[in-house]
C-alpha cells in the first residue's frame, strides 16, 4: 500500500467566503497535513494548489511515502478536471488517489474510510469519478451530520460550522488527518479497524 507517489485531494470551494463552510472541511484537513509535515501550497497548472510532503515514518525511521497534497481551485462540482490533470501530471494511478471530503451520512465528529462505492449525492465526488473514469479511488469521509429540521442540504453544507461544532472542529480535522496518514502508510484495512471502531 505504501509504494509509489500518492495524490491526496481535499475538496472545497475557492475563496475566503467559503473557507469556513462545512463543504470545505476536506481542504481544512489538507491544511493540517501540510502544517504537520512542513509543506506549503503553491499554484499548479492543473488548477489546484499543491504541496509535496512525506507522510509519516516507516519502520527503522525511514521517511514515509511521498504525497502530493492538492486543493482544487475550481468550484466543488468541477473538481474532476483538476484531479484528472494531477493524476496525469504526477503519473498516479486511481488506487493511489485519496479524496478527503465532507459526508452528510456520517454524524459530526466521526470519520470513515473506504474505496469505491457511490457518491451519495456529493457533486465533487461525482465529477471526480466521471473525470477519472472509475469510482475505485480511496476516500476519507469526514462526518458533518445532517441538516437540522427542514434546512436545505445545499444551504447546510455552504454554511460555516455552528458555535458548538467549532469547539470540536479541531479534533475532527485532526482525526481526519490521522486517518489519511494511516491509509497511506498502513493501508485501508488498518485504517478502517482504527477509525470505524467506537472508542
Amino acid at each position: 500500500m505504501t509504494d509509489g507517489l500518492w495524490l491526496v485531494v481535499g475538496l472545497g470551494n475557492p475563496g475566503a467566503q467559503y473557507a469556513g463552510n462545512r463543504h470545505n472541511v476536506g481542504q481544512m484537513v489538507l491544511d493540517e497535513l501540510a502544517a504537520r509535515h512542513g509543506g506549503s501550497f503553491s499554484a499548479h497548472r492543473s488548477r489546484a494548489s499543491v504541496a509535496e510532503v512525506r507522510l509519516g515514518v516507516l519502520p527503522g525511521g525511514v521517511p514515509g511515502p511521498r504525497v502530493v497534497l492538492a486543493k482544487p481551485s475550481t468550484y466543488m462540482n468541477t473538481s474532476g478536471g483538476p484531479v484528472a490533470g494531477l493524476t496525469q501530471y504526477f503519473q498516479v494511478e486511481p488506487d493511489h488517489v485519496l479524496v478527503v471530503h465532507d459526508e452528510l451520512d456520517i454524524p459530526f465528529g466521526d470519520v470513515r474510510c473506504k474505496i469505491g462505492g457511490g457518491e451519495g449525492g456529493h457533486n465533487g465526488l461525482r465529477d471526480i469519478s466521471k473525470a477519472l473514469g472509475t469510482k475505485d479511488y480511496l476516500r476519507v469521509r469526514t462526518g458533518i451530520g445532517r441538516p437540522p429540521g427542514r434546512m436545505d442540504t445545499a444551504d447546510f453544507v455552504l454554511k460555516d460550522f455552528g458555535t458548538v461544532e467549532r469547539k470540536e472542529l479541531p479534533f475532527l480535522i485532526d482525526t481526519s488527518a490521522d486517518a489519511v496518514e494511516m491509509v497511506v502508510t498502513e493501508g485501508l484495512e488498518k485504517a478502517q479497524m482504527a477509525f470505524h471502531t467506537k472508542k
